[in-house]
């Protein structure tokens, strides 16, 4: 049976070579070429004994999710449209700053929670990604920006961050999403520090536990209400883990995680969630937890009944929030000539749950600022 390395971190690399009779060794190189050098041609894999290079042909590949669409915005943000198979396809973003280069990336094609301000959920899900399609998106993306070709310094990377916040829950694909994880952050693979890798969640708590245990990240919190009544109503999910819950396993989280605070995104819905009482009421809310705000401007989309709050009204709000003492910012648009702004990206599934079969929708992406 053929594997796909992509599939394999460095334990699960380590053993697949160990049942193959070679030694440990082996796997740290083969994790280098992969993924450091952004290889797939075994014969290329130089300080490979031959032999084993013939070995891997016959049992091994190096498949990532193809390309196919690639667009780059006057601001330079570049997105990135993947073939993930059986009709389905996801979206990756990249978003340049002087200090940073930072990659949203997609878990799930669809999203099962059906957030009733997005246009993902709205589509309906299919399944979720394999470990070969999470990092194959940063794998894929390191290469087309050139980062393989010319080399990089630990300061100098293209991609120096990297949010699980584009389509689906991460939470939801837990497994998958902590062997992605464990790539990103191993110093044989792509090395990326704990603090610049950020997974979002709309809150499934014993997954957050799990997170905190196995492999810590940055983490960020789909909040976007300041009370159970409202939030039950946004994100259904919180009739399951409702908000004392949700913000009991935040404070946990920080037990271990490489941040000491959580970032909880906060989407703008006129008239809904954006007056100043509610502001007030978050502060009472999240006091006990260490955070920041990011504020994220509605995107609206086709059959939603949500507007934007004014720019006035999301600036009063955020006025609030800092005067109370938490940092907090308020999302920019980019990308959005190439439709690669928050709530514009765009994949195309077969959706299995019978919503909305081979529509296309909207991605939630938050601000990349929360990889910091």
């Amino acid at each position: 049976m053929t594997v796909n390395l992509l599939d394999l971190d460095a334990a699960s690399l380590s053993a697949f070579f160990a049942g193959h009779g070679e030694k440990p060794f082996r796997a740290r190189q083969v994790l280098r070429w992969v993924h450091r050098f952004g290889q797939g041609d075994f014969d290329a894999m130089t300080d490979l004994a031959r032999s084993l290079r013939e070995k891997l042909k016959d049992m091994a590949v190096v498949l990532p999710p193809a390309i196919v669409a690639d667009s780059l915005a006057g601001d330079g943000t570049r997105k990135f449209l993947f073939d993930v198979g059986a009709g389905n396809a996801v979206e990756s973003v990249f978003i340049p700053e002087d200090d940073r280069g930072t990659l949203c990336i997609s878990t799930q094609a669809g999203c099962a929670l059906d957030c009733s301000f997005c246009s993902t959920g709205k589509q309906g899900f299919n399944r979720n990604l394999t470990v070969a399609e999470i990092i194959g998106q940063l794998w894929q993306a390191r290469r087309a920006l050139g980062a393989y070709r010319h080399g990089e310094t630990q300061g100098e990377r293209v991609i120096s961050n990297v949010v699980l916040m584009g389509m689906g829950e991460p939470l939801a694909n837990l497994d998958h999403t902590v062997l992605a994880l464990r790539l990103m952050l191993d110093d044989n693979a792509y090395g990326l520090s704990r603090r610049r890798v950020t997974v979002s969640t709309s809150g499934l708590v014993p997954a957050m536990d799990r997170l905190r245990d196995e492999c810590p990240v940055a983490l960020a919190v789909s909040l976007h209400a300041p009370n159970d009544r409202l939030r039950d109503e946004l994100v259904p999910i919180n009739r399951k883990y409702p908000l004392p819950l949700l913000l009991a396993a935040c404070r946990r989280y920080l037990e271990k995680a490489p941040r000491d605070f959580v970032t909880f995104e906060y989407v703008m819905l006129d008239g809904v969630n954006d007056s100043d009482g509610q502001a007030e009421e978050l502060l009472a809310l999240t006091r006990d937890v260490p955070c920041k705000f990011n504020l994220i401007p509605f995107n609206p989309f086709p059959g939603s009944s949500y507007r934007r709050s004014p720019a006035p009204r999301i600036r009063r709000f955020a006025e609030i929030l800092m005067a109370a003492g938490v940092v907090t910012t308020t999302r920019k648009t980019r990308g959005d000539d190439i439709d690669a702004a928050c709530g514009q990206l765009a994949g195309q599934i077969l959706d299995r749950t019978k919503r909305s079969t081979g529509r296309t929708f909207a991605l939630q992406m938050a601000r990349h600022e929360v990889a910091r």
